[in-house]
């Protein structure tokens, strides 16, 4: 709904709402005698500046939304709009109003530019240097509002836009002529470089099929001459007599081989003798483990040890082990009361260390130095307790056996190796009760 009926007018622009009158009076420009101090309104200045203000400076988009916001007639139609808020802007309303805000904040630089100048004659100089630079809507309106602005300086740049309106029409239809024009000539050079490109292609397959046989020639040459130039080189050293030289090279090369091929059978006859000792071993270690075995099979019946489960431990195997005090650190607790009853059976009194599970880490210092020996199997053992366990014993000199196997049989064969003086660390089972506190 268009605002010529100010009783449908928005309410929301913090300003009251004045009637809105289009009469010829207010269309009249005021007197110089009557020109406010401050810059003159849009509503105040004269009626033929509108239409170049509001066509040059405002651009379609903010015309749209000034149109929508306040209910134009003419909202599909860009010239009715025009038409519509050129009227508006002979009086004072809120379309005027909303207009002459929204001019000052886009054109606010130009505004405050043109605003230092104090005379007339500057503010028509300034204008007419940034019409030649192109600089139009800004310009336009701060010299439209410009306080010192003369009706004559006004005029001017009503004048100057009119004439560029006239000149931008021209260019307009100079520039459809010319762009026909160039459409044509384009439209036949497109066709002439089309033909063109298709004669080119025909000679560029051409090319492309010579090169390919230049490339064929080339390689045939090629391999000629690989095969002609060691034939040459063959035929230059049987003359110049390199040929016996590399000959005797080679030779030597040979002799050379032959001695390290000597050298190497020479290790491998020396690899097969140490890889016979280790089966020897091996055979040895399998012999101690079916002597832990049958001695475990003993110890589970509730036997005596079978003295032939023994036959590769010492003479004096029980004897080595009896009144003697071994620590265990580490193992499986619901094992401890079989591995107790083995060491009787040998003889022997076994304490035993959780490994700092539930007991303290500070006890294996008096432990280790009460105990004959040290038993400890290094998968149920933390690292801690380890070398906690391998520092104390090498201290005090006391003999360790650390080995794999948490179980019955693998407790057994421990003590077995035990028994035989074998330990982790360079010291010898010392003679029972040596080094160990009173009342361990």
């Amino acid at each position: 709904m268009c605002l010529k009926h100010p009783e449908h007018a928005p309410t929301n622009i913090g300003e009251p709402t004045w009637p809105i009158s289009l009469g010829a009076d207010a269309t009249a420009p005021l007197p110089a005698s009557q020109r406010p101090r401050c810059r003159p309104k849009l509503w105040e200045l004269e009626a033929k500046l509108h239409c170049p203000i509001i066509g040059t400076c405002l651009s379609l988009e903010a015309l749209r939304r000034v149109a929508r916001r306040f209910r134009f007639e003419a909202t599909h139609d860009e010239f009715g709009m025009h038409v519509e808020a050129v009227g508006f802007s002979q009086q004072r309303n809120p379309v005027s109003e909303t207009l002459q805000r929204h001019l000052d904040k886009t054109y606010k630089l130009w505004v405050d530019r043109f605003a230092r100048l104090k005379d007339d004659a500057a503010v028509l100089a300034l204008w007419q240097e940034c019409l030649q630079r192109g600089d139009v809507a800004g310009p336009l309106w701060a010299v439209c509002t410009h306080r010192a602005a003369s009706a004559a300086t006004r005029h001017q740049a009503y004048g100057d836009i009119h004439m560029l309106s006239h000149q931008v029409g021209a260019g307009q239809a100079a520039d459809v002529r010319r762009l026909a024009h160039l459409e044509t000539d384009n439209a036949h050079l497109a066709a002439e470089l089309r033909r063109r490109s298709i004669q080119h292609a025909g000679e560029l397959d051409a090319l492309r099929c010579r090169l390919g046989h230049a490339e064929q020639e080339a390689r045939d040459a090629r391999q000629q001459l690989a095969t002609i130039g060691p034939l040459q080189q063959e035929i230059e050293a049987l003359r110049s007599g390199q040929a016996l030289a590399r000959l005797e090279e080679r030779l030597a090369e040979l002799d050379a081989a032959q001695r390290r091929n000597d050298a190497q059978q020479a290790r491998l006859d020396a690899l097969q003798a140490h890889n016979q000792a280790l089966a020897r071993q091996l055979e040895a270690a399998r012999s101690e483990l079916e002597s832990a075995e049958s001695l475990l099979e003993a110890l589970e019946s509730g036997d005596e040890p079978d003295p032939a489960g023994l036959r590769d431990c010492p003479a004096d195997c029980a004897a080595a082990l009896a009144n003697r005090c071994i620590l265990y650190v580490g193992g499986r607790q619901s094992l401890i009361s079989r591995y107790r009853q083995i060491a009787e059976r040998l003889g022997a009194r076994l304490i035993h260390h959780d490994g700092g599970s539930e007991e303290t880490l500070s006890r294996l210092p008096d432990l280790i130095h009460g105990a004959d020996a040290v038993l400890c199997p290094t998968d149920r053992i933390s690292h801690n307790a380890y070398y906690h366990v391998k520092s104390h014993c090498k201290r005090v000199g006391k003999p360790c056996l650390f080995y794999k196997g948490g179980g019955v049989s693998g407790f057994a064969f421990a003590m077995a190796r035990l028994s035989r003086g074998e330990s982790s660390l360079s010291t010898e089972l010392p003679a029972p009760g040596a080094g160990r506190l009173d009342g361990a």
